[in-house]
This record gives structure tokens, C-alpha cells and sequence, in this order.
């Protein structure tokens, strides 16, 4: 009875994994490098959820890094350098990385993918070394958009039926920062993209706005930077 249920699990994860496409948006890549430009960091760097790799492109050719490594229960790409690690594993599991073993971890848009939050904060932990850090996105429940949606339609922007069952966890800034402080974090700094969609209309905040509005009611997505 056991081992059905395993690989009945296993499949439905796999599932949820490819629902998602296994990538996300070129703002989200884009603000997350910049933020580990600001930070300086440097040494090596785990792409925790890579996809299908995507963000380990982009930080190949950043030449920051002088080791890179992809993680995600899909597949290692066929196209990705040969120098590139990849750990092809079921994030939910936890303690499939080996222990203090890379400078910085990169979560692009994956916690709200995986059923444990605390599990995988957990994980990010035991897997940075000493003084590492921690760079993580997800969307933004904090939105003009998302609280609209909650209001209107009982659920989260980014957490309706289209995006299920790829999107389940729906986490605010205090679920991180409780989250990331239970584990072992400190320096806990919120960041946004600075890019929103208006609610019900195909134009952004930062279109209508010129640019001016940014930071959380205007973002999509929430940027976490957290050190070990």
C-alpha cells in the first residue's frame, strides 16, 4: 500500500511542476540579479527550483559566481553548460542537497510551489554555508491587485484555479519573516520588483503612473534577502 501511494505523490508533484512551465518572468530574473549585485555576492550559488533553467543561464553569463548548480524535480536541461551542476530532486523532501555547501541560495518564485514552507526555509538553511545568503521571490498577496481579488473573489492574485495546482502556498511578508527567523535567518530585508499589474485592466501601475508607483501595493512579487 505504500509504494502506490509514493509514486501516486511523486507524479502529482512532477505534475504541478510542469503545470507551472518551469520558469517565470524576465522582471522577476532581472530585479533578483540586481539585488545580488547590491548584496556583492559572490563564491557559490544554488538555483533552488531552477525549472527548466532559465535564471542558471542568466547567472552563467553574469560570471559572478564561480560555481553555479540548478536544483528542481524536472529534468538537468539538455542545453545547460556542462560546468553547471544539476540536482534533479523533489524539493519537498528536504536533505537531498549536500549540507553547507553553497555561498548563496536563489528561490526564484518556488516556495509557494512546495507544501512545507517551514520545511523548506529549513532546508535553505542547512544548505547555506556559514554567512550565506538567502535571495527569494514569490508573489506579492500584498498587492492593491491581490487584496482586490481577495476582496472580489475569495482567493489570491496569483492563487486562482489557473494557477493550481502549481501555486499553493500563499505567504505574506510575516509568514517570511516568522518563517526564515525559525529557521536560523537574520537580516531580514524585503524587496519588490516595482512591477504591477492594474486590477481588471492590461497596463501596469507603472505605466499609468510614469514610474512613480512602486514598492509593495504596486508589485507583483516580493523579494526576500535573508543571511545564515
Amino acid at each position: 500500500m505504500g509504494a502506490p501511494a509514493k509514486s501516486t505523490l511523486e507524479e502529482h508533484r512532477l505534475h504541478a511542476a510542469e503545470a507551472s512551465g518551469g520558469t517565470s518572468s524576465n522582471v522577476i530574473y532581472g530585479r533578483l540579479l540586481e539585488i545580488a549585485g547590491e548584496l556583492g555576492l559572490k563564491g557559490s550559488v544554488l538555483d533552488y527550483g531552477a525549472g527548466i533553467g532559465n535564471l542558471t543561464r542568466k547567472l552563467w553569463k553574469l560570471s559572478r559566481f564561480d560555481l553555479i548548480a540548478g536544483a528542481d524535480i524536472l529534468p538537468r536541461p539538455p542545453d545547460l553548460p556542462s560546468a553547471i551542476v544539476w540536482h534533479c530532486l523533489d524539493l519537498n523532501r528536504g536533505d537531498m542537497v549536500p549540507s553547507a555547501s553553497f555561498d548563496t541560495v536563489i528561490a526564484a518564485e518556488v516556495i509557494e510551489h512546495l507544501e512545507n514552507p517551514r520545511e523548506v526555509a529549513r532546508d535553505l538553511y542547512r544548505i547555506l554555508k556559514p554567512g550565506g545568503s538567502l535571495v527569494l521571490s514569490t508573489p506579492n498577496n500584498e498587492s492593491i491587485r491581490s487584496i482586490t481579488t481577495l476582496l472580489f473573489r475569495g482567493h489570491y492574485a496569483a492563487f486562482d484555479d489557473s494557477c493550481y495546482p502549481a501555486h499553493i502556498t500563499a505567504l505574506l511578508r510575516k509568514d517570511l519573516s516568522r518563517i526564515l527567523t525559525e529557521a536560523g535567518f537574520s537580516k531580514i530585508r524585503f524587496h519588490f520588483t516595482n512591477q504591477g499589474d492594474v486590477p481588471k485592466l492590461p497596463v501596469s501601475w507603472q505605466r499609468v503612473s510614469f514610474g512613480l508607483l512602486k514598492g509593495c501595493r504596486f508589485s507583483d512579487n516580493v523579494i526576500v534577502a535573508a543571511v545564515k
